[in-house]
């Protein structure tokens, strides 16, 4: 948004700069003014925001000129984001309510089941009760077509997550016939079941709660409910914590979410978000929630401006971020100076529950160069977002790897049937960070081996650059079921790694799990699947990923 003053200036956000001639309005006269300087954003404070003076005579109305440019960027991004199929239709919406208010009933069967099997008393069996409790994207109201389901199911003290949850409830589901896929994933930090209802895939972790009875809509931040209650239980309470929290702390939940919608579909787009669910966390790249806070921040900092300045203040401020400096949602009530950052995050985002806690991150030198990589671009891209001429699709672009990177380490993993498959490439995926240490440590092989008593700091200095596509790929010409992931390579240094060692030492990792078969290669770019270089035919405005940020 632009301010004018009564000395006939205008003031506009350090984030939303514009060339004023290329508006070419007939009521805009540039005249000569004193020297003026840009204020740097990476000193500025957190709270308002800075604004540069433009030397400029106006007519009365160009202020309303300025905000009537702003809507309209604002609605052709709308229009851009329905062609991109970010909304569901109403018949999409009508299916998932459906499958949600299935999985109720589902669940309140189960309650009634376990209360009877543990022997409570027949008068208080008809009172036993458990929710269903949506969060990340659908909870948030920023699902799309394609999106699952995060739900918690939360139920009372006598409901275990072992024999109940795990059993009682599992054997439930893949009794229905409207439910398939049911798999249990209990060694993750997050225990879960994840299944299809209705088509509609599901993530379903539990939460034990010390009460005898859990309400339908049962008030997840009352303390009452949250008493001694497990660590696992509390882990699994988080995802729907940071939801009803962001959701209470931002101004304008529409503009928010439309906000959300564009920026999760530039970082699916630019490589920096899974599209498979905690792939991207254990890669070290944005999840659901990092992006969710991001947004809610830029909303905070700014609650009356339009979608367009949000987008481009979005880009603006994180590019100049002073990380590790950590991202905190104001909450009114709690101080947000002082506070302790994650040691061990490259890019600390605080989750806006209590206790005070990190978002989980993986975050690697490497993924933390893409990242500000990629916010550079953004910026660049929508700083003059008003010119006649900017079009959304630039921001949107996908990734270019076949472009950026020559060579590729190409993993293939198979199994002999879906099923099998399914829990083979969980299993490996949890375990894909050390992986890409291991490839990051082996690209420099040949210093390694002339240099050996280098300290343990300088060789994260020489270390080397891997970019973990987070798409999912099927190789045509292998005959069992598989999953293929492709990961680009710094220029430079990819002809030293030598892959044998590397997969060796993965391998080993990889035992007291799932079998299936995995195959690492080293490839060139000319080899990748047409598909794999996500259809783009164009590499314009993009920066170089080897270009020194600094």
């Amino acid at each position: 948004m632009a301010y004018a003053n009564r000395n006939q200036g205008v003031f506009i956000p350090y984030q939303q700069l514009v060339d004023l001639r290329s508006l070419n309005h007939p009521h805009v006269t540039f005249v000569h003014g004193p020297p003026i300087g840009l204020i740097n954003p990476r000193n500025g404070p957190v709270g308002p925001p800075q604004f540069v003076p433009i030397g400029v005579t106006f007519h009365r109305s160009f202020h309303e000129l300025l905000i009537r440019m702003e809507e309209e960027k604002s609605r052709s991004l709308l229009q851009f984001m329905a062609g991109e199929g970010l909304v569901p239709s109403p018949e999409e919406e009508i299916k998932r309510k459906n499958a949600i208010e299935k999985l109720k009933q589902i669940v309140m069967e189960w309650i009634k089941r376990v209360a009877c099997n543990r022997g409570l008393d027949e008068r208080h069996i008809p009172a036993a009760s458990a929710a269903v409790l949506t969060y990340g994207s659908y909870g948030l109201g920023v699902h799309n077509s394609e999106s699952d389901i995060d739900a918690l199911c939360v139920g009372p003290r006598f409901a275990t997550m072992g024999e109940d949850f795990f059993v009682v409830l599992h054997n439930m589901l893949t009794s229905r016939p409207e439910v398939s896929e049911v798999h249990c994933v209990k060694d993750a930090k997050v225990p879960l079941m994840r299944f299809k209802l209705d088509g509609i895939s599901i993530d379903l972790p539990y939460a034990q709660l010390k009460v005898m009875s859990v309400p339908e809509n049962v008030d997840i931040l009352n303390l009452y409910y949250l008493r001694n209650i497990d660590e696992t239980s509390w882990r699994s309470l988080s995802g729907v914590h940071a939801n009803k929290w962001i959701l209470r702390l931002i101004p304008n939940t529409k503009v928010f979410q439309s906000l959300l919608r564009c920026i999760k579909l530039w970082a699916k787009r630019r490589g920096v978000y899974g599209n498979v669910r905690a792939y991207s966390l254990l890669l070290g790249f944005f999840g659901g929630v990092h992006l969710a806070i991001l947004g809610a921040f830029i909303c905070q900092r700014y609650p009356n401006a339009r979608l367009s300045g949000l987008i481009s203040s979005f880009f603006g401020t994180f590019t100049f971020w002073d990380w590790p400096k950590p991202i905190i949602l104001q909450d009114g009530t709690l101080p947000i100076s002082g506070s302790a950052a994650e040691p061990r995050s490259f890019m600390p985002i605080r989750l806006p529950c209590r206790p005070h806690e990190y978002c989980h991150s993986n975050i690697t030198k490497s993924t933390f160069y893409r990242i500000r990589v990629e916010f550079l671009q953004g910026h660049t891209l929508t700083k003059d977002l008003l010119r006649p001429d900017f079009d959304w699709g630039c921001l949107f672009e996908p990734f270019p790897y076949a472009k950026k990177y020559t060579r590729f380490v190409k993993i293939c993993l198979s199994a002999s049937d879906q099923d099998e498959l399914g829990e083979w490439v969980g299993w490996v995926k949890s375990r894909f960070r050390s992986l890409l240490v291991k490839v990051c440590d082996s690209l420099p092989f040949c210093i390694f081996r002339i240099l050996p008593y280098l300290k343990s700091q300088q060789l994260e200095e020489i270390q080397g650059f891997c970019d973990p596509n987070p798409t999912e790929y099927v190789d045509v010409n292998v005959a069992e079921p598989n999953t293929v992931f492709y990961w680009g390579l710094q220029q430079e240094r990819s002809h030293f790694l030598d892959i044998k060692p590397v997969k060796d030492d993965f391998v080993k990792s990889l035992s007291n799990g799932p079998t299936g078969k995995i195959t690492l290669l080293v490839v060139q770019a000319s080899q990748l699947p047409k598909n794999a270089q996500f259809d783009s035919e164009s590499n314009k405005g993009y920066l170089n990923p080897n270009a020194n940020l600094n």
